[in-house]
């Protein structure tokens, strides 16, 4: 592929059908990297005075990067934080394709950091977010598949079963295969039983068979790239940069994943009593937050439709 490509446009083009055709990404995924990294290129041609070739992508600078950054924050149309943060992304994974296909290594752009994004307090993420979210682990060109494969279990079990990170983080090889439900060890060393869905369950199990390291009965199930145990922090960090993709707001976080849980419950129709035992709250008080949240998007719904309103 090297000798086929002289110019940072051609490679932009290899790297998009890459993700394509090879990661088999989704078009929304596509789109946007191109967005980014159009202009990007764009910006380092007109900053130079000349076509930037293959080559001269190793020579890029931390302060073009940043010089690049700035300009998106200013201008007629600036950015957001979190958008000029999606841009980066995007950028890292460019370079990143260009060090592992093209030979074409960067090593000064790991001094680059995004803008600065205050977070916010959790709040649960729609439906069909939490499933772009879990799609989008699940394809993701900067992993391997095996690594694609467990973000997306650990997604779907924090989901799916309501889970805290650490919760999630505990569970044993030898609690799989899943069942229909899941003994947890929660906060205060408090023991509950939560039902397992089949989705959970199919993606477990899709992660057993591609982990490629032997695991004891009693170590953790979910592993590093090394082999030790994953921790809280690579989850965070992989949800941070999937919603990054994905453009969602900063608090669409792993634990908003187990308030998107509750909440979805309760817009279902579950009782109170039964979902603060699924999330092992200690307090009812605690659970009955989420009724103010059902609330506000009921709201929200009938102010859309109601003829009206």
């Amino acid at each position: 592929m090297a000798g086929a490509v002289t110019t940072a446009r051609e490679a932009m083009q290899a790297w998009l059908d890459h993700l394509a055709n090879e990661r088999r990404v989704s078009p929304r995924t596509v789109e946007a990297y191109l967005g980014a990294v159009q202009p990007y290129l764009f910006f380092l041609e007109q900053h130079r005075g000349e076509t930037l070739s293959l080559a001269a992508t190793g020579t890029i600078t931390p302060a073009e990067v940043r010089a690049y950054l700035a300009h998106r924050r200013g201008g007629d149309r600036p950015l957001s934080a979190r958008s000029v943060s999606q841009a980066l992304s995007a950028i890292r994974s460019y370079h990143a394709f260009l060090d592992r296909r093209l030979s074409t290594p960067n090593p000064a752009l790991t001094l680059v950091k995004g803008p600065r994004v205050k977070p916010g307090a959790p709040r649960p993420v729609s439906e069909d977010n939490a499933r772009g979210l879990i799609e989008e682990a699940a394809q993701d060109p900067d992993r391997a598949e095996w690594e694609a494969v467990r973000d997306e279990a650990v997604l779907t079990l924090l989901w799916g079963c309501g889970l805290r990170i650490s919760e999630a983080l505990s569970v044993k090889r030898s609690d799989a295969p899943l069942g229909d439900s899941l003994r947890i060890l929660g906060k205060g060393s408090k023991t509950r039983i939560v039902p397992v869905l089949p989705a959970v369950r199919e993606a477990v199990d899709a992660y057993l068979a591609a982990v490629p390291f032997a695991l004891a009965p009693d170590e953790p199930l979910f592993r590093a790239p090394r082999g030790g145990p994953l921790s809280p922090r690579h989850v965070q960090a992989r949800m941070q940069t999937l919603r990054s993709r994905l453009g969602l707001s900063d608090r669409a976080t792993p634990h908003a994943l187990r308030h998107s849980f509750a909440t979805h419950l309760l817009g279902a129709g579950a009782d109170l009593r039964s979902i603060q035992e699924l999330l092992g709250h200690a307090s009812l008080s605690t659970t009955q937050k989420y009724t103010a949240v059902d609330a506000e998007a009921l709201l929200g719904a009938y102010a859309k439709a109601h003829p009206r309103a």
